[in-house]
C-alpha cells in the first residue's frame, strides 16, 4: 500500500511540472510588436499619431520625443496584438508642422519608419 501511495504522489508531481512547462513556454513564445522610427528633419518630433482607418487618430506614446536626426524604437502596447498590422502613422513636429499619413505594416519585421518634411 505505501508504494502505491508514492507513485500517485509521484504522478501528481509530474503532472503538475508537465502543466508548469507548457504555461513557461507560452509565455516565452508572446511577440513583443516593436519598430523604428527615424526623424529625417532637423526639427525634433514631439507626437505621433496612428489610426487604423486613417479618419480616427490617436497617440503613440513617444516620451519626450524623438530629436532631430534621431532613431528611436517604439513597442505597441499589448492592448493592439489581436488588431490589424496595418496602421496609418503622421508625425507632429515640435514647429506644429503635420506630416502626410502613410501606411505601414507594423508587423514586418525590422520595420523602419522614416519622417522627412
Amino acid at each position: 500500500m505505501r508504494a502505491y501511495t508514492n507513485y500517485g504522489k509521484v504522478a501528481i508531481l509530474a503532472s503538475a511540472l508537465v502543466l508548469m512547462s507548457f504555461s513557461f513556454g507560452t509565455a516565452r513564445t508572446k511577440t513583443e510588436y516593436k519598430f523604428k522610427v527615424h526623424n529625417n528633419t532637423r526639427v525634433a518630433i514631439t507626437k505621433i499619431q496612428v489610426s487604423e482607418d486613417g479618419k480616427n487618430w490617436g497617440y503613440f506614446d513617444i516620451g519626450s520625443g524623438i530629436g532631430a536626426g534621431a532613431t528611436e524604437e517604439l513597442v505597441w502596447d499589448k492592448s493592439t496584438d489581436n488588431g490589424a498590422c496595418e496602421w496609418y502613422f503622421r508625425a507632429i513636429w515640435k514647429d506644429g508642422d503635420v506630416s502626410d499619413a502613410a501606411k505601414f505594416d507594423f508587423c514586418e519585421k525590422d520595420l523602419v519608419i522614416e519622417f522627412t518634411k
